[in-house]
């Protein structure tokens, strides 16, 4: 009953990231709605982490299954994308590196930012 209650949870949310995709004529995936009300929810409190932990490891657990799919058809429709193998191999590797430059950068200015809050509370 428990895992049932945590997937009606991300359910939920998630259903509700689709909504906003639909209501908000902007060009940011439903997905991205859904993370940032569950972010919003676990900041206010709103939601308890506790609340859905076990089915939120056993979904990241199953992620890279996930990729199968898409790995599969790049490699089926080979013949199709193969004259610009090189620029989509260059423009994944370079925002491959902006992105791990930028979680970085983000991930030590939260780090200092909360340090000085431990050290001024």
């Amino acid at each position: 009953m428990k895992y049932l209650r945590q997937i009606l949870i991300i359910g939920s949310i998630t259903f509700a990231g689709e909504m906003l995709h639909i209501l908000i004529p902007l060009p940011v995936p439903a997905s991205v709605y859904g993370m940032a009300l569950l972010f919003l929810c676990l900041c206010l409190h709103v939601i308890r982490e506790e609340q859905i932990a076990e089915t939120a490891e056993w979904l990241l657990a199953v992620m890279p299954v996930m990729f199968i799919g898409p790995g599969v058809g790049i490699i089926d429709h080979y013949t199709s994308i193969s004259d610009s193998i090189l620029p989509f191999t260059a423009v994944v590797l370079l925002t491959t590196v902006l992105v791990m430059g930028v979680t970085g950068a983000t991930v030590q200015g939260v780090m200092a930012l909360t340090g000085r809050r431990r050290k001024k509370g």
